[in-house]
């Protein structure tokens, strides 16, 4: 019989953090306190590739085979951070999902104050590629700020922006109404920076208080409400 390569399959904690039993991390942990064992042998180290051809437990209970990738839109209400577990003990997402979720991973992350669309998966590589710089994918904003809004600095943004020797692309920002002393807005970029859309404003002279995602590339907020997930339909 030919020997198995090492390099084979996948690592032993991807498997099971596909299989929705713990996160990779957790898995780790989990393989160091000898809880797993592959083909009847506890495991010592994660440094090892498994096949659909291994078996694998977790205190002696079998693990079931990987869910397909799937993909969620998550409406993020405002002050969730996007963490699985916060050294201050400030809500998070993961604590606000419905129970009836497998174990799921945010694509990007949005500010504590920032809502809107947030997606979901359950699979690492369909994570990776949708946060891949190089998709170029428009994401749409709704900006509430508190300030004078100056259409022509706004229509600017579309040349490039330089804050404290950072440079950020271009934004296609316009004015949607006046609120009081407030001004809305409606921004579209195809980069994440670190609170690009706060800085940027504010080199405008405006103070964003309210900020809600509209889109990520061809994923739309639509009417889905604050706290509620819905599935992206498989094509």
């Amino acid at each position: 019989m030919e020997k198995k390569s090492q390099f084979e399959g996948d690592r032993i904690a991807k498997v099971l953090a596909r299989a929705g039993v713990c996160s990779r991390r957790d898995a780790e942990r989990m393989i160091a306190d000898g809880r797993v064992a592959v083909n009847g042998r506890k495991l010592a180290t994660p440094a090892l590739n498994v096949t659909p051809s291994d078996h694998i437990t977790v205190d002696g209970k079998p693990v079931g085979e990987p869910d397909p990738p799937r993909l969620w839109r998550y409406h993020k209400p405002a002050g969730l951070v996007t963490t699985n577990r916060d050294p201050q003990g400030r809500d998070t997402v993961f604590q606000k999902l419905p129970g009836s979720l497998p174990r799921v991973n945010t694509v990007g992350r949005l500010d504590i104050n920032t809502e809107g669309l947030l997606l979901l998966t359950n699979d690492g590589g369909m994570k990776r590629f949708l946060e891949l710089p190089s998709t170029g994918w428009l994401r749409r904003y709704r900006a509430r700020a508190f300030g004078k809004a100056d259409e022509a600095r706004l229509k600017a943004l579309k040349k490039g922006f330089e804050i404290d020797g950072v440079n950020y692309r271009s934004i296609d920002a316009s004015l949607e109404r006046v609120q009081g002393g407030n001004v809305w807005l409606t921004m579209a970029l195809r980069e994440g920076k670190n609170r690009e859309i706060k800085k940027v404003l504010e080199a405008l002279d405006l103070q964003v208080n309210r900020l809600i995602r509209l889109s990520f590339g061809p994923f739309q907020l639509g009417q889905l409400e604050a706290g509620k997930v819905e599935e992206v339909p498989r094509r």
